[in-house]
């Protein structure tokens, strides 16, 4: 995407229109790695609006049937049907668009296609939000980037990683009944391991979409950078983006933040802020030695620093026997996924 003051009634490189610009990105994660504090940077970005977890998208083809999708995967694009409007609009989270009934109908009006559908989904909520172009942040995207991509040629993608053992640290206070890695059988015996390699699930699937896409199309973002040094990692983001800086960005919490010792530094709206966990002091040794067992080989692929060459062999042999559940856990509950079989 080339950079953009004001929309230009066709996008060049594609040859569709300034409406198709959205979702112009889509940033992704593993949840609990810094995706709403992203969100929220490019959101106050004064051209762009992020739209929130609304995970429609992919679902609804789901939900459409496997010839859908694979019709989608193959193609890039489906014939619009009544089915498949259904779907979009009464998945459960599309609210979060916060589009009326009235604009629903108007963009499905004049679609023919699920891509178009959606594009014009994106388009209002920018008019809404007084932006020129739109995107989303679903953490959960992350493992189906292959597909938003060849739906939304023009799209980009970012993916944000943090350190995985703070990542496990959140996800055990987070993850609950049917949310995120506690929807796996393993959680309830070791809900340590499971966040392990949940997070290492969720970032093999980031890798792979990198080796794909390319960096035309495929950004990776150090949450640790941004929380440091945030200026130049969202001016990095921008460059990739093709959307002039702005430094509202890094200001996104100014007239929202709410201190309070009870609140999350998500609810509290605070600035980016080191330090909200460090692993080092609140994991014991052995939860270290078996993250390391289960996750160390991806800790190792994004730069961050490993503490043992070598594993205790009996906990070396509890993550082998916990890998295989894990395996057997992740086909009930995703078996057309590969990256961990």
């Amino acid at each position: 995407m080339r950079a953009v003051t004001s929309v230009d009634p066709c996008n060049h490189a594609t040859g569709q229109s300034s409406q198709e610009l959205s979702p112009a990105v889509f940033v992704t994660g593993c949840p609990r790695s810094g995706t709403t504090l992203l969100q929220r940077m490019l959101n106050a970005h004064p051209l762009l609006a992020i739209s929130n977890d609304t995970h429609f998208i992919p679902r609804a083809l789901e939900k459409a049937g496997d010839d859908v999708e694979a019709a989608v995967a193959k193609h890039g694009d489906v014939p619009l049907t009544d089915e498949l409007v259904r779907h979009a609009r009464e998945y459960h989270r599309i609210y979060r668009l916060r589009l009326t009934a009235d604009q629903f109908d108007a963009a499905a009006a004049v679609a023919s296609t699920y891509r178009e559908l959606v594009c014009g989904l994106y388009a209002a909520f920018a008019e809404n939000e007084g932006k020129q172009l739109a995107g989303e942040k679903t953490p959960d995207y992350v493992r189906c980037l292959p597909l938003l991509h060849q739906l939304f040629p023009w799209c980009k993608s970012i993916h944000i990683v943090r350190d995985g053992r703070d990542t496990a640290m959140s996800l055990r206070e987070w993850a609950r009944d049917e949310r995120g890695p506690a929807r796996f059988d393993l959680w309830a015996e070791n809900p340590q391991a499971v966040a392990a390699l949940w997070w290492r699930w969720q970032v093999r699937h980031a890798i792979a979409a990198e080796e794909l896409l390319g960096p035309e199309r495929h950004l990776t973002v150090v949450y640790e950078r941004l929380i440091t040094d945030a200026e130049s990692e969202l001016q990095r983001i921008s460059e990739f983006l093709g959307l002039p800086h702005s430094l509202q960005m890094a200001a996104f919490h100014r007239g929202k933040t709410r201190p309070n010792a009870n609140l999350s530094a998500k609810q509290a709206w605070l600035p980016a802020t080191s330090g909200l966990r460090d692993w080092r002091n609140q994991m014991s040794e052995e939860q270290q030695q078996l993250f390391e067992a289960l996750a160390g080989d991806a800790l190792r692929g994004f730069g961050y620093e490993t503490r043992f060459e070598r594993v205790p062999a009996a906990i070396q042999s509890e993550a082998d026997a916990l890998r295989e559940g894990w395996k057997v856990s992740l086909a009930k509950r995703h078996p057309a996924d590969r990256i961990d079989q």
